[in-house]
């Protein structure tokens, strides 16, 4: 196994760093500044990356994708993570869970979203439900064809744009479980309200809401997959959103040491350039370790996803170190750059802010160990 790309690897790779660096990197001290994308932007930056054909490249060309597999689509991945969450999420990669849709759902949910006429968002997180999702409380009850939706959804990432949810609901009871099912739901659906949540100091630009369903009726055609097996599906879509935080993290990881860089060997003191010291140039060194470590973990999950042999264990061990690889770079770039690194002039505090959350969403730390421990202890449990 190894990982050296291909000449047509090479060029998306180059084709994303150009359409990042001229398309989205001009516009990121205004989004910082106002915490939004201009609709206007977003469909400007939609129309140049649909041009390039990096829109939807994780869906089946057959249906109108990009039909890239998980490791050119991490490579993507990867240098658009360089640039400003907000943004970069502009260039919209459809949930994966979509591909479940069958019957009118194709043309009324997947086949819209995949050309960008419409855009998604799926909600799982509660109040008193993050990590342990079966204990949501979000319920949908069977009403001959319908289904009636009560509960409260919040953090729900790029709500605001979306046209429609992905919403994952308790259906019933299995011993001491909830069984969970999702559902396609338009957001001009009677009975759902949509608003802002709190303010967030990571990746301005790019909100979360909070969405309340009151007696929210639903035919029963906007059922996503199988009753009671939304578990299952949520654990396809899982894999893949820990694998795009994991590359995400290395590639802002790869800007931020690409910068801290530059800063120490121009930045003097002492007659010498910082860099030359061993208290800068060792963090430096680390930060290329971990970036370097980080990457392989990431490319090798997406590798085995593609021959068909990802676990759940090789997503969290992606997600875990490179999250946290990430917090320690942006870390140590920001001591690098001293107090100038904590003013707005320069993104490197922001950078620092925005690491924080990639250890929480799509799964804690603490959820991606204990995934990871599970694994290894289950075998010999007696």
């Amino acid at each position: 196994m190894h990982f050296d790309l291909t000449s047509e690897q090479q060029m998306l790779v180059e084709t994303v760093r150009r359409f990042v660096e001229t398309e989205l990197y001009p516009h990121e001290k205004r989004v910082e500044e106002t915490d939004d994308v201009p609709a206007e932007l977003a469909a400007d930056i939609q129309a140049k990356a649909k041009a390039l054909g990096l829109y939807a490249v994780n869906m089946p060309a057959e249906l109108g994708g990009g039909g890239l597999g998980t490791f050119d689509t991490t490579l993507m991945e990867r240098e658009l993570g360089r640039a400003s969450y907000g943004l970069q999420m502009v260039v919209a990669r459809p949930s994966n869970i979509l591909r479940g849709c069958q019957g009118s759902q194709i043309d009324e949910y997947l086949l819209p979203t995949i050309r960008g006429d419409r855009h998604d968002c799926l909600a799982m997180t509660e109040p008193d439900a993050g990590s342990d999702v079966r204990s949501m409380r979000t319920f949908a009850r069977r009403d001959g064809d319908d289904f009636v939706i009560n509960g409260t959804k919040h953090f729900i990432s790029h709500a605001d744009v979306a046209d429609f949810v992905i919403l994952c609901a308790a259906t019933g009871e299995q011993g001491t479980k909830k069984t969970i099912s999702c559902f396609l739901v338009d957001f001009d659906t009677p009975g759902l309200t949509r608003r802002r949540g709190p303010k967030c100091v990571s990746h301005r630009g790019y909100h979360q809401c909070e969405l309340i369903f009151e007696d929210c009726r639903v035919p029963a055609s906007s059922l996503l997959g199988e009753l009671d097996k939304g578990f299952e599906l949520m654990g396809q879509w899982l894999g893949s959103t820990r694998l795009q935080v994991a590359t995400t993290s290395v590639g802002r990881g790869q800007r931020v040491l690409e910068m801290a860089t530059q800063w120490a060997a121009t930045r003097k003191q002492f007659g010498q350039a910082i860099g030359k010291f061993q208290g800068t140039g060792f963090k430096l060194a680390d930060m290329k370790t971990e970036l370097e470590a980080a990457e392989l973990l990431t490319l090798r999950a997406a590798w085995k996803d593609d021959q068909g042999l990802m676990t759940d264990t090789d997503a969290a061990m992606a997600k875990l170190f490179a999250s946290e690889a990430l917090a320690r770079v942006t870390d140590n770039a920001l001591q690098i750059f001293g107090g100038m690194g904590l003013m707005d002039e320069l993104p490197i505090e922001r950078f620092w802010r925005d690491a924080r959350v990639e250890r929480i969403w799509d799964g804690t730390s603490e959820i991606q160990r204990h995934i990871i421990s599970r694994a290894l202890l289950r075998p010999l449990e007696q």
